[in-house]
C-alpha cells in the first residue's frame, strides 16, 4: 500500500490575478494539478511546492 500524501482544504481569500506558470508539464498533469487545486483551494503554485517537497524527502536514490 502506498503513503498519500493528505493535502487539506484551504479558504478561499481571492484571486490575485497571476497566471505565470513556467514549468514544462504534460496536458494530463496539469488537468491533474487543476482538479487538485479546485478540489484543495489552493493554487498550483501551493500545491506544485507540497507535492516537490514531499518528493524530495521520500526520495532514494541507489
Amino acid at each position: 500500500m502506498k503513503d498519500k500524501l493528505i493535502i487539506n482544504k484551504k479558504n478561499l481569500k481571492g484571486e490575485d490575478g497571476y497566471k505565470t506558470f513556467s514549468v514544462r508539464i504534460k496536458d494530463e498533469t496539469v488537468s491533474k494539478l487543476n482538479a487538485l487545486s479546485k478540489a484543495t483551494n489552493r493554487s498550483r503554485n501551493e500545491l506544485i511546492n507540497i507535492l516537490l517537497d514531499f518528493a524530495i524527502d521520500n526520495s532514494e536514490v541507489k
